[in-house]
Protein backbone atom coordinates (compact mmCIF):
# COMPACT_ATOMS: atom_id res chain seq x y z
CA UNK A 1 0.00 0.00 0.00
CA UNK A 2 0.93 3.46 -0.88
CA UNK A 3 1.14 5.85 2.22
CA UNK A 4 1.57 8.70 0.01
CA UNK A 5 -0.17 11.25 2.97
CA UNK A 6 -2.11 12.53 0.42
CA UNK A 7 -4.80 13.36 3.55
CA UNK A 8 -5.34 13.16 7.17
CA UNK A 9 -8.43 12.81 7.79
CA UNK A 10 -11.38 10.72 6.00
CA UNK A 11 -15.28 10.74 6.11
CA UNK A 12 -17.69 8.31 4.71
CA UNK A 13 -20.64 9.78 4.25
CA UNK A 14 -23.81 7.92 5.08
CA UNK A 15 -27.19 7.39 4.03
CA UNK A 16 -28.60 10.91 2.25
CA UNK A 17 -24.76 12.87 2.94
CA UNK A 18 -23.19 12.07 -0.74
CA UNK A 19 -21.06 14.99 -1.45
CA UNK A 20 -18.96 17.46 1.69
CA UNK A 21 -16.79 19.93 -0.67
CA UNK A 22 -18.84 21.04 -3.53
CA UNK A 23 -21.49 22.83 -1.52
CA UNK A 24 -19.03 24.74 0.74
CA UNK A 25 -17.07 26.62 -2.02
CA UNK A 26 -13.84 24.77 -0.76
CA UNK A 27 -11.04 23.87 -3.31
CA UNK A 28 -11.15 19.81 -4.20
CA UNK A 29 -10.08 17.34 -6.48
CA UNK A 30 -11.65 14.36 -7.12
CA UNK A 31 -9.19 11.08 -7.45
CA UNK A 32 -10.38 7.39 -8.62
CA UNK A 33 -8.35 5.04 -6.66
CA UNK A 34 -7.67 1.15 -7.36
CA UNK A 35 -7.80 -1.72 -4.69
CA UNK A 36 -7.33 -5.53 -4.53
CA UNK A 37 -10.50 -5.61 -3.19
CA UNK A 38 -12.34 -3.49 -6.16
CA UNK A 39 -13.80 -0.41 -6.78
CA UNK A 40 -14.52 1.78 -3.74
CA UNK A 41 -18.21 3.29 -3.73
CA UNK A 42 -17.58 6.76 -5.58
CA UNK A 43 -13.99 8.03 -6.43
CA UNK A 44 -12.48 10.16 -3.30
CA UNK A 45 -12.61 14.06 -3.66
CA UNK A 46 -10.22 15.66 -1.10
CA UNK A 47 -9.96 18.88 0.06
CA UNK A 48 -8.42 21.02 2.87
CA UNK A 49 -10.69 22.10 6.09
CA UNK A 50 -9.47 23.83 8.98
CA UNK A 51 -5.23 23.50 7.41
CA UNK A 52 -5.89 19.33 6.90
CA UNK A 53 -6.56 17.76 4.24
CA UNK A 54 -10.07 15.56 4.27
CA UNK A 55 -11.19 13.01 2.05
CA UNK A 56 -14.75 12.33 1.54
CA UNK A 57 -16.38 9.04 0.01
CA UNK A 58 -20.05 8.45 -0.13
CA UNK A 59 -20.60 4.59 1.54
CA UNK A 60 -23.99 4.14 -0.83
CA UNK A 61 -22.52 5.69 -4.29
CA UNK A 62 -23.39 8.89 -5.64
CA UNK A 63 -26.82 8.38 -6.29
CA UNK A 64 -27.55 5.76 -3.36
CA UNK A 65 -26.96 2.68 -5.66
CA UNK A 66 -25.17 0.46 -2.86
CA UNK A 67 -27.57 -1.06 -0.50
CA UNK A 68 -25.76 -1.53 2.85
CA UNK A 69 -25.37 -5.37 2.47
CA UNK A 70 -23.62 -4.76 -1.07
CA UNK A 71 -21.28 -2.22 -0.35
CA UNK A 72 -17.68 -2.87 -0.76
CA UNK A 73 -16.67 -1.91 2.51
CA UNK A 74 -12.93 -3.47 2.19
CA UNK A 75 -12.41 -1.31 -0.78
CA UNK A 76 -13.65 2.11 0.67
CA UNK A 77 -11.81 1.91 3.80
CA UNK A 78 -8.52 0.25 2.08
CA UNK A 79 -8.61 3.86 -0.48
CA UNK A 80 -8.83 5.78 2.45
CA UNK A 81 -6.08 3.95 4.42
CA UNK A 82 -3.77 4.29 0.87
CA UNK A 83 -3.84 7.85 1.31
CA UNK A 84 -2.50 8.38 4.45
CA UNK A 85 -4.82 8.66 6.89
CA UNK A 86 -5.28 8.31 10.14
CA UNK A 87 -8.44 9.08 11.68
CA UNK A 88 -11.96 7.66 10.13
CA UNK A 89 -15.42 9.62 10.69
CA UNK A 90 -18.47 7.30 9.83
CA UNK A 91 -21.55 9.61 10.15
CA UNK A 92 -24.69 7.10 9.76
CA UNK A 93 -28.84 7.22 9.84
CA UNK A 94 -29.85 5.37 12.61
CA UNK A 95 -32.95 4.45 14.45
CA UNK A 96 -33.68 4.67 18.39
CA UNK A 97 -34.39 1.29 20.49
CA UNK A 98 -34.78 3.69 23.69
CA UNK A 99 -37.40 6.13 24.70
CA UNK A 100 -35.01 8.39 25.64
CA UNK A 101 -32.96 8.79 22.23
CA UNK A 102 -34.63 10.82 20.01
CA UNK A 103 -35.00 11.98 16.46
CA UNK A 104 -32.79 14.48 15.64
CA UNK A 105 -30.46 13.88 18.57
CA UNK A 106 -27.08 12.19 18.09
CA UNK A 107 -25.31 9.43 19.36
CA UNK A 108 -21.45 9.04 19.65
CA UNK A 109 -20.97 5.40 20.01
CA UNK A 110 -18.91 3.34 22.30
CA UNK A 111 -20.15 -0.05 21.20
CA UNK A 112 -21.63 -2.34 18.35
CA UNK A 113 -23.06 -5.53 17.92
CA UNK A 114 -22.92 -7.53 14.92
CA UNK A 115 -26.23 -8.80 13.97
CA UNK A 116 -24.88 -9.41 9.92
CA UNK A 117 -24.16 -12.15 7.59
CA UNK A 118 -22.52 -13.43 4.62
CA UNK A 119 -20.30 -9.56 4.30
CA UNK A 120 -16.37 -9.32 3.67
CA UNK A 121 -15.18 -8.07 7.24
CA UNK A 122 -11.77 -8.60 7.52
CA UNK A 123 -8.73 -7.37 5.94
CA UNK A 124 -6.73 -10.73 7.36
CA UNK A 125 -6.70 -13.59 5.14
CA UNK A 126 -3.34 -15.48 6.32
CA UNK A 127 -1.01 -17.04 6.01
CA UNK A 128 0.36 -14.72 9.79
CA UNK A 129 -2.41 -16.00 12.40
CA UNK A 130 -3.64 -12.76 13.51
CA UNK A 131 -6.64 -11.94 16.27
CA UNK A 132 -7.23 -8.12 16.79
CA UNK A 133 -9.15 -6.52 19.68
CA UNK A 134 -12.11 -5.56 19.37
CA UNK A 135 -13.06 -5.05 22.79
CA UNK A 136 -13.08 -1.15 22.06
CA UNK A 137 -14.04 -0.47 18.74
CA UNK A 138 -14.14 3.08 18.35
CA UNK A 139 -11.25 5.65 19.25
CA UNK A 140 -11.97 7.15 22.61
CA UNK A 141 -9.66 10.60 21.91
CA UNK A 142 -11.92 11.03 18.74
CA UNK A 143 -15.28 9.74 20.65
CA UNK A 144 -14.12 12.79 23.30
CA UNK A 145 -13.51 15.38 20.38
CA UNK A 146 -16.59 14.57 18.82
CA UNK A 147 -18.93 14.88 22.12
CA UNK A 148 -17.16 18.33 23.24
CA UNK A 149 -18.23 19.69 19.69
CA UNK A 150 -21.33 18.78 19.57
CA UNK A 151 -22.03 20.33 22.93
CA UNK A 152 -20.21 23.32 22.30
CA UNK A 153 -22.48 23.97 19.24
CA UNK A 154 -25.73 23.04 21.16
CA UNK A 155 -26.59 19.50 19.42
CA UNK A 156 -28.59 16.69 21.86
CA UNK A 157 -25.42 14.51 21.72
CA UNK A 158 -25.88 11.07 23.70
CA UNK A 159 -22.21 10.02 25.33
CA UNK A 160 -22.13 6.62 24.59
CA UNK A 161 -24.60 3.80 22.60
CA UNK A 162 -24.13 0.57 21.50
CA UNK A 163 -25.12 0.25 17.40
CA UNK A 164 -26.93 -3.12 16.39
CA UNK A 165 -26.15 -3.61 12.77
CA UNK A 166 -28.61 -5.49 11.06
CA UNK A 167 -27.90 -7.08 7.54
CA UNK A 168 -30.65 -5.16 5.47
CA UNK A 169 -32.04 -4.25 3.30
CA UNK A 170 -34.95 -5.05 5.30
CA UNK A 171 -36.31 -3.09 8.60
CA UNK A 172 -36.43 -5.08 11.63
CA UNK A 173 -39.51 -6.94 12.38
CA UNK A 174 -41.49 -5.81 16.06
CA UNK A 175 -40.64 -8.64 17.58
CA UNK A 176 -36.33 -8.38 16.58
CA UNK A 177 -36.94 -4.48 17.35
CA UNK A 178 -38.40 -5.43 21.11
CA UNK A 179 -35.41 -8.08 21.66
CA UNK A 180 -33.16 -5.36 20.43
CA UNK A 181 -34.71 -2.98 22.90
CA UNK A 182 -35.01 -5.44 25.74
CA UNK A 183 -30.84 -6.07 25.55
CA UNK A 184 -30.59 -2.50 26.15
CA UNK A 185 -28.93 -1.52 23.45
CA UNK A 186 -29.17 2.04 21.53
CA UNK A 187 -29.73 2.49 18.06
CA UNK A 188 -29.68 0.24 15.10
CA UNK A 189 -28.17 0.71 11.81
CA UNK A 190 -27.48 -1.41 8.73
CA UNK A 191 -23.88 -0.05 7.65
CA UNK A 192 -21.30 0.06 11.10
CA UNK A 193 -20.16 -3.73 10.63
CA UNK A 194 -17.93 -3.84 9.44
CA UNK A 195 -17.07 -0.89 7.84
CA UNK A 196 -15.61 0.18 11.58
CA UNK A 197 -13.79 -3.06 12.17
CA UNK A 198 -12.37 -2.85 9.02
CA UNK A 199 -10.82 0.79 9.52
CA UNK A 200 -9.40 -0.61 12.90
CA UNK A 201 -7.61 -3.32 11.18
CA UNK A 202 -5.47 -0.67 9.03
CA UNK A 203 -4.55 0.92 12.84
CA UNK A 204 -6.70 3.41 11.41
CA UNK A 205 -8.90 5.90 14.30
CA UNK A 206 -12.72 5.24 13.93
CA UNK A 207 -15.57 7.25 15.53
CA UNK A 208 -19.24 7.06 14.28
CA UNK A 209 -22.00 9.79 14.54
CA UNK A 210 -25.17 7.83 14.71
CA UNK A 211 -28.27 10.80 13.88
CA UNK A 212 -31.04 9.53 14.85
CA UNK A 213 -33.76 9.32 12.18
CA UNK A 214 -36.94 7.49 13.99
CA UNK A 215 -37.70 4.90 16.40
CA UNK A 216 -37.45 1.63 15.31
CA UNK A 217 -41.19 -0.75 14.90
CA UNK A 218 -40.80 -2.27 18.30
CA UNK A 219 -40.13 0.61 20.46
CA UNK A 220 -43.41 2.98 20.73
CA UNK A 221 -46.84 1.53 19.44
CA UNK A 222 -49.14 3.84 17.43
CA UNK A 223 -46.78 4.75 15.00
CA UNK A 224 -46.23 3.74 11.30
CA UNK A 225 -43.07 1.76 10.13
CA UNK A 226 -40.35 3.24 9.31
CA UNK A 227 -39.81 3.89 5.50
CA UNK A 228 -36.88 5.01 3.45
CA UNK A 229 -38.42 8.00 2.59
CA UNK A 230 -38.85 9.07 6.17
CA UNK A 231 -34.88 8.18 6.89
CA UNK A 232 -34.17 10.36 4.02
CA UNK A 233 -36.30 13.35 5.03
CA UNK A 234 -35.34 13.49 8.51
CA UNK A 235 -31.72 13.52 7.30
CA UNK A 236 -31.81 15.84 4.93
CA UNK A 237 -33.54 17.87 7.54
CA UNK A 238 -30.11 17.78 9.69
CA UNK A 239 -27.19 17.61 6.99
CA UNK A 240 -26.46 21.32 7.96
CA UNK A 241 -25.94 20.46 11.69
CA UNK A 242 -24.19 17.25 10.84
CA UNK A 243 -21.64 19.21 8.39
CA UNK A 244 -21.31 22.06 10.93
CA UNK A 245 -19.96 19.39 13.68
CA UNK A 246 -17.74 17.23 10.91
CA UNK A 247 -16.08 21.25 10.55
CA UNK A 248 -15.87 21.33 14.11
CA UNK A 249 -14.35 17.87 14.83
CA UNK A 250 -11.30 18.32 12.21
CA UNK A 251 -10.47 21.99 13.33
CA UNK A 252 -10.13 20.17 16.82
CA UNK A 253 -8.86 16.65 16.40
CA UNK A 254 -4.94 16.79 17.49
CA UNK A 255 -2.31 16.66 14.84
CA UNK A 256 -0.51 14.09 16.79
CA UNK A 257 -2.73 10.27 17.81
CA UNK A 258 -1.70 10.33 21.99
CA UNK A 259 -4.91 8.76 23.72
CA UNK A 260 -5.58 5.74 22.29
CA UNK A 261 -4.18 2.81 20.86
CA UNK A 262 -5.76 2.32 17.63
CA UNK A 263 -2.61 2.19 15.56
CA UNK A 264 -1.85 -1.21 18.14
CA UNK A 265 -4.63 -2.98 16.62
CA UNK A 266 -3.01 -5.22 14.64
CA UNK A 267 0.55 -5.72 16.16
CA UNK A 268 -0.96 -7.04 19.70
CA UNK A 269 -2.36 -10.09 19.18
Amino acid sequence: MNNNKTAQIGIIGGSGFYSFFEESGCPFETIEIETPYGNPSAPVTIGEISGKKVAFIPRHGKNHQFMPHLVNYRANVWALKSLGITRVISPCAAGSLQKHIKPGDFVICDQYVDWTDGRKNTFIEGPKCIHPSSADPYCPELRQTAIEQAEKLGITVHKKGTVVIINGPRFTTKAESQFFTNQGWEVINMSQYPEVHLVHELDMCPVTIALITDYDAGLIGNVPPVTHKEVMAVFKSNIDRLKKLLISIIDNIPVERKNCECHNVTHTS
